[in-house]
């Protein structure tokens, strides 16, 4: 069997798919598995250990798609899985010439549109979280899938590296904490001040060094962390997709909100305070039993909005002490990790 998985994006999205991956490879072990991506998100894909090749979709042109289309049409896929549903998902599934095209129901689709390029959908009742909802579309294959897993190759890290080398310098701290304070949408970030404070308990009471997470013009949202955690906090080193992984795999404990490294800190199993706003954490927040959600969803006015209008801002109303006693509470359940 020749499978197609699409899913562009984003980051976080790309993560709670890989369960459905990793459930087709133990239904089909002899299958070919490829998946679509977009540019930007292809050095995550790479590091998905049941996929078998991984198609890039460069910046979107008429001549890029053309050229996907042409690398698509030879595989001969018996069916095509849109993940996304979005209409230009669904527009490459079909595109692929898969046999099957199959995709949510309309009324789990984020683009209507999309509807009419599947020759099948999952019309099944799907679970609260997006990771169930995936693996749901696979019963149109006939896989019953509930087990989530993530099979995340491992590589070398010299972001890694060096944390360690800068932890050999640092007196009375066991192990390394990751703050994660920037997000592509303005609304899902927590006050900088404040997770500078955090930092400064992370190291104070419990003995972990803190370090600030940044992605591309992120570097002056992190340095205010920084300024505001009364020495505790440093910047992390530049880091590629893989570095976050093995960062995130050897971490004590990620505070972050609803972004891209939240979800990957999720998926190698570091233990995660998260603080979500206009974005519902039953949908696509942490899913271990043991990790916290400080939320605001339920009293946010701009909900799924980048950013707010109101002039009260429900990310404001989260105090630094309600993150601080989730973090003690998080790590008296912490278990040793593979």
């Amino acid at each position: 069997m020749n499978v197609l998985i699409v899913r562009l994006g984003a980051l976080g999205d790309i993560v709670h798919t890989v369960p459905a991956a990793a459930a087709l490879r133990r239904a089909f072990p002899e299958a070919r598995i490829d998946w679509v991506v977009d540019a930007r998100h292809a050095a995550f894909a790479d590091l998905i250990v049941p996929v078998d090749r991984i198609i890039v979709l460069e910046k979107p042109s008429v001549t890029a798609w053309l050229t996907l289309v042409r690398r698509l049409r030879p595989a001969q896929y018996d069916v095509a899985l849109d993940f996304q549903g979005l209409m230009k998902s669904a527009v490459i599934a079909r595109a692929s010439g898969a046999r099957r095209v199959v995709g949510f129901s309309i009324w789990h689709l984020r683009e209507k549109s999309a509807r009419p390029f599947y020759s099948e959908v999952d019309a099944s009742e799907h679970h609260a979280h997006v990771i169930q909802k995936n693996l749901s579309l696979l019963s149109t294959l006939g896989v019953s899938a509930t087990d989530v897993e993530f099979p995340l190759a491992r590589t070398a890290s010299a972001a890694l590296d060096l944390v360690r080398q800068d932890l050999d310098q640092r007196a009375g701290q066991s192990g390394f904490a990751l703050i994660n304070p920037g997000a592509a949408w303005p609304n899902k970030r927590w006050p900088a001040a404040r997770y500078g404070e955090v930092a400064a308990f992370l190291r104070d009471v419990r003995g972990l060094a803190p370090y600030v997470l940044w992605g591309p013009g992120e570097a002056p949202l992190a340095q205010e962390v920084i300024d505001a955690s009364a020495g505790a906090a440093r910047l992390a080193p530049p880091t590629t997709t893989a570095d976050l992984v093995e960062l995130s795999r050897e971490a004590a404990l990620m505070v972050s909100g609803d972004t891209g490294p939240l979800h990957i800190a999720a998926a190698v199993a570091t233990p995660i305070v998260a603080i979500f706003g206009p974005t519902d954490p039953d949908r696509n927040g942490p899913w271990a039993p043991d990790d916290l959600v400080i939320s605001r969803f339920g009293t946010c006015s701009c909900r799924y909005e980048r950013r707010c209008h109101e002039v009260a801002w429900c990310l404001e109303d989260v105090q630094v002490a309600e993150i601080t006693a989730a973090i003690q509470q998080r790590l008296g359940t912490v278990t040793e990790r593979a």
